[in-house]
């Protein structure tokens, strides 16, 4: 029987199909063999304690891997939730300042789709050992503090500051030595927006009159941190400035207001602006120092990576005035905004750039 081209031509697009559906299988299945079998989350070092405890709830479920919760900072949880789809990427990404229109293109370039949750709220603290001085100062004293250049004679110029003190008497006579986070921190980030720029020099009279005659009317240049040595950069383990003001009297931090609650027995909170920081007056929006917490989860990973929607249920079972979030530190939200990220949890609105300026 003689065989049509036409037939012959029909035979090889058959086959052509098989080998295709046969190698697209044979990827699935090799996908499917190397898939991890537990969550993984990077980011903020001050969001890490409070996805650590959830994590480590799921230790009571054995058909669940405890979730692996690493730091790295903020930038890092936001970048690299983004940076793709498949199991060598993150899929939560934890942050301590919120997600940037930039940061989300991103994730747009990598086609990569994100819900973001805030789960509660946290006080950035300047803490130093109860054996040192404590320190009571404006915002806007501390921002002159620590901000890398400052208005003199009607110039910008690196910051003269040696002592607490050169900046107003009342102020300790001892050495500026500040520890604190790095450049991919979103405390550093949020620190540097509320009391360096906002504080200080969209406050301060000479600051805002110099910062409008360079260009720079919000006062968004001086959130650059001094690099003098008043200033030092101490990674993103706050536990390790922690172990620094213990061992150093004179030395202050920067981190999280849980660290400080954690550690209330060696260390104490400066009051800034005449408002000490503690739980009550932060979760009453009169600390001035104090921001949001977040984590963005990926919804290509969702029904891949096992456990994933769980881990957020974890989330509102503990986020509460009574759960074991508040008890470790972090200031919980009203109801109405539980009851907002709880829904969001379950409906996984896709985030938008549009979202982000609301």
């Amino acid at each position: 029987m003689r065989i049509s081209h036409e037939e012959l031509n029909l035979y090889g697009v058959f086959m052509l199909k098989k080998i295709i559906i046969a190698v697209f299988a044979l990827a699935l299945s090799a996908t499917a063999s190397n898939a991890r079998e537990h969550i993984s989350i990077a980011g903020s070092s001050t969001v890490l304690p409070f996805a650590t405890i959830i994590a480590e709830t799921f230790g009571k479920d054995p058909s669940i891997k405890t979730p692996v919760v690493e730091s790295g900072g903020s930038s890092v949880g936001k970048k690299g939730v983004c940076e793709g789809i498949g199991t060598k990427f993150i899929d939560i990404g934890n942050a301590s300042s919120r997600m940037k229109a930039k940061e989300l293109a991103f994730c747009d370039k990598n086609k990569v789709k994100l819900t973001e949750i805030k789960v509660g709220y946290d006080g950035i603290v300047v803490a130093n050992s109860k054996k040192g001085k404590l320190l009571e100062i404006s915002k806007a004293d501390l921002g002159k503090a620590l901000t890398a250049k400052i208005p003199m004679n009607g110039k910008w110029v690196d910051n003269p500051y040696k002592k607490w003190s050169d900046i107003n008497p009342s102020l300790p006579d001892i050495e500026i030595r500040v520890y604190g986070p790095p450049t991919t921190s979103g405390t550093r980030a949020s620190y540097a927006e509320m009391v360096n720029q906002k504080g200080y020099c969209a406050k301060d009279k000479d600051a805002k009159a110099a910062s409008k005659a360079r260009g720079d009317k919000k006062g968004k240049k001086c959130r650059a941190m001094r690099t003098d040595g008043a200033f030092i950069e101490a990674g993103e383990q706050d536990n390790l400035i922690v172990q620094k003001l213990q061992e150093d009297p004179n030395a202050y931090g920067i981190f999280g207001f849980s660290y400080l609650d954690q550690n209330s027995d060696t260390l104490q909170g400066a009051i800034i602006s005449k408002t000490a920081p503690t739980f009550e007056n932060i979760a009453g929006n009169n600390y001035s120092v104090s921001r949001a917490l977040y984590f963005y989860v990926k919804h290509q990973h969702i029904g891949v990576i096992k456990g994933i929607d769980k881990y957020m249920d974890k989330w509102v079972a503990n986020w509460g005035n009574d759960g074991i979030l508040a008890d470790a530190g972090m200031i919980p939200m009203p109801t109405a905004e539980r009851a907002k990220y709880a829904k969001a949890m379950k409906e996984l609105p896709v985030l938008t750039a549009d979202m982000l300026k609301k």
